[in-house]
């Protein structure tokens, strides 16, 4: 059994109940049918209002595949909604408030790669100034109140919009899944992300530019939350300095340890990525489903508990120790 495999097993597992659970609780939870020309359904909703943390969780791979870690990603979201909905205000093309909104995000990524490339500042606080700064920025763009879009702008069709049926965000995030993978698989970058977050002296030794990759993932980190914020914004038709991507970070870096890739480094799956994402998301809509037959406060307790359930079942001391046990007891 591969490597890659071992570590989606537990992910899947804990998918497979998630989704075994729905089934048995919400016999309608696998089913699709195609209203006004929108394909719709409870599987269709988890991919669509899940989008932006999965896109956070592809460029949140590969920056923690580096070693690294990037809690700007929220506020990123919040700038670039705010850049969007400012440019539009200002009777701006549709096409040039998008395309402020990924530059917006891939400065601010150029930024975070920069203190950490340049400066040597450990990502943790690099990333931690513009968590603070960002939101500030986009509080000071939208002048602290929530600008609203236009509802029949072609702007919304970036979070409402449909494509043969498929709502718009699943095709963006299908659209970044692929590219990333083809960039990372078919192509050095891969290999040299990897070689950074396992063993950065050596990766400098064997002639690998730690400094150029690293700032190329922060900036893809930067334009895929920007991205998101796009999402977001266009969903609400609104810019929300205050609330755009608030706690996403957390979902992103949970997603990617929940698909196994190891927060100190190295070797990164960005299928497992999603599969996590994909499990923050249904656990968000399970637990939702059940609101109304549990105080509102347990559900950060309950989706804490079972993304720690997962964790541990991935951890090889934890089923090394458990093994050891097992045996003495025989």
């Amino acid at each position: 059994m591969s490597s890659t495999l071992r570590q989606l097993i537990w992910p899947l597992a804990a998918l497979a109940l998630l989704l075994g659970f729905n089934a048995a609780f919400h016999p309608s939870f696998f089913h699709f049918q195609i209203h006004d020309g929108r394909l719709s359904g409870s599987i269709i909703d988890v991919l669509n209002q899940g989008a932006p943390v999965l896109l956070l969780a592809l460029g949140m791979t590969l920056v923690i595949g580096t070693g690294g870690i990037d809690l700007s990603v929220g506020a990123i979201m919040a700038v670039a909604g705010a850049v969007a909905a400012a440019a539009l205000r200002e009777h701006a093309p549709v096409a040039l408030a998008i395309a402020a909104a990924l530059g917006a995000g891939a400065a601010a990524g150029v930024w975070n790669g920069s203190l950490v490339t340049l400066a040597g500042i450990p990502p943790i606080i690099a990333t931690l100034i513009l968590m603070v700064a960002g939101r500030g920025v986009a509080q000071l763009i939208t002048h602290g109140e929530t600008l609203l879009i236009k509802s029949d702008s072609a702007f919304n069709v970036i979070g409402r919009g449909v494509i043969l049926g498929v709502p718009v965000p699943i095709l963006i995030f299908l659209a970044a899944a692929l590219g990333l993978s083809i960039l990372v698989r078919l192509t050095a970058l891969g290999l040299f992300i990897e070689a950074i977050g396992g063993n950065e002296q050596a990766s400098r030794y064997a002639g690998v530019r730690v400094g150029p990759i690293r700032l190329a993932v922060y900036l893809l980190m930067g334009v895929l939350a920007a991205a998101a914020g796009l999402i977001d914004a266009a969903d609400i038709a609104a810019a929300d300095a205050n609330n755009s991507g608030l706690y996403l970070e957390l979902d992103a870096i949970l997603a990617v340890v929940i698909g196994g890739t190891a927060l100190t480094g190295g070797r990164f799956t960005l299928l497992g990525s999603i599969i996590g994402a994909i499990i923050i998301q249904t656990l968000s809509t399970t637990i939702l489903s059940f609101g109304r037959n549990m105080p509102v406060e347990l559900n950060l307790v309950i989706k804490a508990a079972v993304v720690l359930v997962v964790c541990l079942l991935q951890s090889s001391e934890l089923r090394r120790l458990l093994t050891r046990t097992w045996r003495r007891s025989q």
